[in-house]
């Protein structure tokens, strides 16, 4: 696959970083440390949400990830995305993100895929597996494609739906994708799921909370993107908090 960079684990960086997950170890033990090590997990979009979910599953110690993003930081991203910076201004997302897994974690095997995802890119990028996918993609066709292929595949996923215009983190839930409700892009998504024989056996992170007003409006400033909706900063990073912990609390065997 074009554009991909890989980092390779080095033993001598284990030997140096072997204790910075001692915090880790007294929750999950010895075997948790072990196998979230050997854990492999998919990252697709590194924005308020992505980004996010990339790092606190870095940080929980999982060994083996691919992070992907085509997209570079704007302005606009600095109210709520972890790479925005005035510093990393144009830079692209899934460099500035790859930077942060590897200062984390030295010894991370990580794959960063830098292209737009859609239709065949998709297949290519699950074709190798994983023991778990997150979505954290914001246009409603690929994260179609991509959860219709999860479940084709057998592959654990869960996916990000609407934080923007909404204001109260209490109101965030995880459930099926089935029962999700009172939320626009859940809606449309399973609309195009079920037209695709897909009903339920996607986890979500979602929220019932009315939307905060007339908070959209047209926008040429973002790609692949014909409209923008008002985000508060917290939001997104709760969103991809919660998918995080799916995902580490799944992999321990740990009951959502």
């Amino acid at each position: 696959m074009d554009k991909i960079l890989n980092y390779y684990f080095s033993d001598n960086n284990k030997m140096i970083n072997q204790d910075w997950q001692d915090r880790t170890r007294l929750l999950t033990g010895d075997e948790g440390i072990e196998h979230m090590n050997k854990a492999s997990v998919l990252i697709v979009g590194l924005g308020g949400v992505g980004a996010v979910a990339a790092e606190y599953i870095c940080r929980a110690g999982i060994g083996n990830m691919t992070i992907v993003d085509h997209d570079t930081v704007h302005r606009t991203n600095r109210n709520r995305q972890l790479p925005a910076l005035v510093s990393t201004e144009g830079m692209l997302k899934a460099n500035v993100v790859a930077s942060r897994l590897m200062d984390i974690n030295p010894g991370l095997k990580l794959t960063v895929i830098k292209k737009y995802l859609k239709d065949e890119s998709i297949i290519e990028v699950l074709a190798p597996g994983f023991d778990y996918v997150v979505d954290a993609i914001d246009t409603l066709s690929p994260k179609v494609y991509l959860l219709h292929e999860c479940i084709e595949n057998g592959l654990k996923v869960v996916s990000s739906l609407g934080s923007g215009a909404k204001f109260n983190p209490l109101q965030i839930r995880i459930s099926d994708i089935s029962e999700s409700y009172k939320c626009p892009l859940a809606y449309y998504l399973r609309k195009r799921l079920h037209k695709l024989g897909v009903k339920e056996g996607i986890k979500v992170v979602f929220s019932p909370e009315e939307p905060a007003g007339n908070v959209i409006v047209k926008t040429e400033a973002e790609q692949n993107k014909k409209s923008t909706r008002g985000t508060i900063s917290y939001m997104p990073a709760i969103f991809g908090s919660y998918c995080a912990s799916v995902v580490i609390r799944e992999l321990l065997g740990i009951d959502l």
